[in-house]
């Protein structure tokens, strides 16, 4: 049996994901390059704030 469940990327969160937190980080991946972190709803603005501070964050999608 398998577990299709994409679930938030926060640590410690085991909640089905909502977002897609879109990153990059430029020192050691090519401009073109999309990292992806999955987040619930409760969690997409820290994974995005954590990012963000570190100049890496690109955008948050929804997750359909």
């Amino acid at each position: 049996m398998s577990d299709d469940r994409l679930v938030c990327s926060a640590k410690g969160c085991g909640e089905d994901a909502t977002h897609q937190v879109i990153w990059n980080n430029p020192k050691i991946h090519t401009p073109d390059r999309r990292k992806v972190w999955f987040a619930c709803d409760e969690h997409v603005q820290s994974l995005q704030r954590f990012l963000d501070a570190r100049g890496f964050w690109i955008e948050n999608t929804p997750l359909v």
